[in-house]
């Protein structure tokens, strides 16, 4: 199976997805990532540009990358901080996911989380809205975007069933216990954005645990949580 992970910013997968990333590559999934922005809006070191700062993260998120097995990455260049779901952004995705042509999708929630904020970044938001327009209905429609058939030679593709991560409503728990630690070393690579290195070990084993209580797998697992929607 070919998985497509679409979201806003690097280190986005690796926090809300690293462990059932690191699992489905080790059950021989293939993985695609797709980034909508290099993520020049991070970090908080003034004395850093803004255009290096994206080319930090473009760095980090690759590294990251291949800690988990993934070797292939999109940069679609879109603004950090400035992401709408727009025909523009739509278009880009619809276009990833007619070269890619994959059988799922992975994206981030388009509905806003007020009991976790944090998760709902507006760029996630927009992301996670233009990624499930761009899977329903205009990849797969070759009158939506005609001229990345006309112009790009990329034929329409469906995507059978799309995945949403750091939703309200998750309800499916994967088990990432066994791969807890690729999740940690991958979000390790992400130096720019952690003021506190040292203490993510513990914070991610802490929250991986929670994720599974609330999925009703036994004490001392680590899970990570999805809604997974019927796209075929």
């Amino acid at each position: 199976m070919k998985i497509l992970v679409v979201t806003a910013h690097p280190d986005d997968v690796d926090f809300g997805a690293g462990g059932t990333i690191a699992r489905w590559i080790s059950e021989g999934h293939e993985i695609v990532y797709c980034l909508v922005t290099d993520g020049q809006a991070g970090g908080s070191d003034n004395t850093i540009s803004r255009d290096e700062m994206a080319r930090i993260r473009r760095r980090e998120q690759t590294a990251a990358a291949k800690v988990l097995g993934v070797h292939k990455l999109h940069f679609l260049g879109f603004p950090d901080g400035a992401v709408v779901a727009d025909l523009a952004l739509r278009r880009e995705i619809s276009a990833v996911i007619r070269i890619e042509k994959p059988d799922r999708v992975l994206t981030q929630s388009a509905e806003r989380r007020y009991d976790r904020i944090y998760a709902s970044h507006p760029d996630h938001l927009a992301t996670g809205e233009a990624a499930l327009c761009a899977v329903y209905p205009d990849a797969r429609n070759e009158f939506a975007f005609p001229e990345l058939l006309s112009e790009r030679g990329l034929v329409p593709h469906t995507v059978p069933e799309t995945w949403i991560m750091a939703g309200p409503n998750p309800k499916e728990f994967v088990d990432t216990t066994n791969f807890i630690d690729k999740k940690i070393e991958a979000l390790l690579c992400h130096q720019s954005q952690l003021p506190d290195p040292a203490g993510l070990p513990q914070r991610m084993r802490d929250w991986g645990q929670q994720i599974a209580k609330a999925g009703g797998l036994p004490d001392g697992r680590c899970a990570e949580a999805f809604l997974v929607v019927d796209t075929k």
